[in-house]
């Protein structure tokens, strides 16, 4: 990571072997994580088009996604054919040597293909399994397939998310994936460490709808008292003002602040008060609780929004923030992606990727003091036969050639190709 530390020992993960067997989100937003901890993730994909998520999102065809560079950095790359005993047998092997075994194929798949959780601790009793799932394997739901999106509409965080009296809203950023894949990597975490005084592996399981409701808690503890179902309240702090999104200046689409006055302390009332020119505020009557300026936030927020709309929302959150008020401007995408402070804390970074050349990614924002991994490019499909075959488990390059034009590997050779 860029303007990180540079680790004077080996990184936490170490020696670490992981076959990543995942696709699309969930699954790759897990092994990558401990990829950045230093674990080698190996992803196992099918030999002539890779998993799903190199393709089916791309802009060119034959071109890695920038959607697969983005949940697959850090990773190696190699075929193998399920679908044949070869194949099969070369995945036992892996396994074998392997620390731990992850995937999120659609319920039922990987075992059926032979691998379910008793057959991988008969090949290696030290073994870690972990597998996400839509649903719960013992819910009335769990052979229905699942993505993102569905699992924010059946785990709740869909269901919190709008304007009040309109439908519910998705949220934009992929809780139901990433965030299940998060929580897939601590339990991985866990049972490493557990590994230590056992000396065994264990099953990891973890339903993307029950993922949500972790994520839901804040609005789960506010149903307890209720008997009908919590009321969405878009971005306002229900109770309790100023808070919400605050109109900047000029004007566009996401020329706005979120201020958030805190109902624990009100000193942040009155420092911003005094910011915006309104210190009468302060001690009118009728504003002394933040119950009172929630019955009268029409007024408070109309002579906030007079005055964040005299000033950018980068000057909006430079006073109001600076002056130790809670204030954040709303940045985009685009803003995010070119931003100058990510890049340099390394959050946002450059990578040279074969295909793509040079390509903005999104990096890992834990930072360990003395555990340091650099961001690397995506692999291409097979690139790592030869090493991980190879290194692993011994297969001289004839051999490894040999499996190739028997189709248990990639079916041509994988070169980098001509970047776009």
């Amino acid at each position: 990571m860029n303007g990180a530390p540079e680790s004077q020992t080996n990184p936490a993960l170490h020696g670490i072997k992981i076959i990543d067997l995942t696709q699309f989100e969930a699954g790759p937003s897990c092994t990558e994580a401990l990829a950045w901890m230093g674990a080698e993730v190996v992803k196992v994909e099918e030999p002539q088009k890779g998993e799903p998520g190199r393709w089916s999102f791309s802009d060119k065809p034959g071109v890695d996604a920038n959607y697969f560079l983005y949940f697959n950095l850090n990773k190696r790359s190699v075929t193998c054919n399920l679908k044949s005993p070869e194949g099969k047998g070369l995945l036992a092997k892996l396994i074998a040597t392997a620390d731990v075994v992850i995937e999120n194929m659609a319920p039922g798949t990987f075992a059926r293909l032979g691998f379910d959780y008793e057959r991988l601790r008969t090949i290696n009793p030290r073994v870690i399994f972990a597998q996400i799932k839509g649903f719960a394997p013992e819910s009335p739901h769990a052979d229905y397939l699942s993505f993102d999106m569905i699992a924010q509409a059946t785990g709740g965080t869909m269901g919190v998310n709008g304007e009040p009296g309109r439908p519910p809203v998705r949220p934009g950023s992929t809780i139901g994936d990433t965030g299940t894949g998060m929580l897939c990597a601590m339990g991985i975490l866990g049972a490493l460490f557990q590994r230590t005084t056992t000396g065994r592996g264990q099953h990891i399981q973890i339903a993307m709808r029950d993922a949500m409701l972790n994520y839901c808690r804040t609005a789960m503890s506010k149903q307890v008292p209720l008997n009908e179902a919590l009321p969405r309240a878009g971005n306002e702090i229900v109770g309790s003002a100023p808070g919400g999104l605050f109109a900047c200046k000029p004007g566009g689409p996401d020329d706005y602040c979120f201020i958030f006055a805190s109902r624990a302390n009100e000193e942040h009332w009155r420092r911003l008060a005094r910011i915006i020119g309104q210190e009468d505020m302060i001690n009118d009557p009728t504003l002394q609780t933040p119950g009172d300026r929630y019955e009268a936030r029409d007024r408070v927020n109309g002579a906030i929004t007079k005055w964040t709309m005299l000033h950018t929302k980068e000057e909006v959150m430079a006073a109001i923030a600076g002056a130790g008020v809670p204030c954040g401007a709303v940045f985009n995408t685009l803003e995010l992606m070119h931003d100058p402070d990510l890049h340099a804390r390394g959050v946002m970074t450059k990578i040279d990727h074969p295909q793509r050349g040079k390509v903005n990614v999104a990096g890992w924002p834990l930072r360990m003091s003395d555990s340091h991994v650099p961001v690397e490019p995506s692999p291409l499909l097979g690139a790592d036969n030869n090493n991980v075959y190879g290194g692993w488990l011994g297969f001289s390059a004839e051999e490894i050639l040999d499996m190739r034009e028997r189709q248990i590997l990639s079916l041509i050779h994988i070169s980098e190709p001509t970047r776009l």
